[in-house]
């Protein structure tokens, strides 16, 4: 038999018996499960809201140039659109590196949703030329669309995730919200609360001895080395390798920009 070993990790949880964790955690249960119950309240809630009428001719451009945003809807009834931030004249790792996360949790979502008789789209503010570059470097599949220019509910303030119902040739927005209302959308930050170091945000409440978290956001911004840094060759930390492409190894690096 091989000897244990341990590192002692800084700050680890307290290790006790099988009988005494259950009773920890069952306790903790009782908590979630009425966090969920909650949950469904808001829910249910959110689906009494009352919707706002508004013209669904109005042209944002994608792929195929202007059309209408109804045709987003791609002939189902609800649509439910992320509202990318955009910095014009930037290079592809300048973009927001919230909104990368967001809108790469939502590409694998879309075959659910569509499912659901829900289709999906990412809206963005930026000129659709430089769109359509970022959106082939990233890897996106979901359709994109820029709305420069228009008011909202279609444009407007980015940053958020936002609902619509279509009824013939009448459309609605029915819900909105932004700032950490968006979380569900991005699973890996529940995945990671469950974790016992959890998402290694400086925000964060935890015990006594575990390490700090870095910046306000674990994804946060470094360079091709995994230098932390805001300059310009900087880029959001998870897409320094990109799943189902060829890892990029020069872009973000001085003289290698674009």
């Amino acid at each position: 038999m091989t000897e244990k070993s341990s590192v002692v990790l800084p700050g680890r949880p307290a290790v006790v018996g099988m009988e005494a964790w259950q009773a920890a955690r069952d306790e903790l249960l009782v908590r979630e499960k009425a966090h969920t119950r909650e949950g469904d309240a808001l829910a249910a809630a959110r689906r009494r809201l009352p919707m706002v009428e508004f013209d669904g001719t109005v042209e944002v451009v994608g792929p195929d140039g202007p059309v209408p945003f109804l045709e987003l809807f791609q002939e189902r009834n609800e649509l439910i659109v992320y509202k990318h931030m955009w910095w014009d004249g930037a290079p592809h790792q300048g973009q927001c590196e919230g909104c990368t996360v967001t809108a790469w949790h939502m590409k694998d979502a879309v075959v659910y949703l569509n499912a659901r008789g829900v289709s999906s789209a990412v809206l963005t503010a930026g000129r659709w030329d430089e769109v359509a570059e970022f959106v082939g470097f990233m890897g996106y599949t979901q359709p994109w669309y820029s709305v420069r220019d228009l008011d909202e509910p279609v444009g407007g303030t980015m940053g958020y995730l936002t609902s619509y119902l279509r009824d013939g040739d009448r459309t609605f927005l029915t819900y909105s919200t932004t700032g950490r209302g968006i979380e569900p959308v991005d699973g890996a930050f529940g995945l990671l609360d469950r974790t016992p170091y959890g998402r290694g945000e400086a925000w964060e409440d935890n015990p006594e001895g575990r390490p700090e978290g870095h910046r306000a956001c674990w994804y946060w911004r470094t360079d091709a080395d995994g230098t932390p840094t805001w300059d310009p060759t900087s880029r959001p930390t998870p897409q320094w390798t990109r799943p189902s492409a060829t890892p990029e190894d020069t872009l973000g690096r001085q003289g290698h920009h674009h």
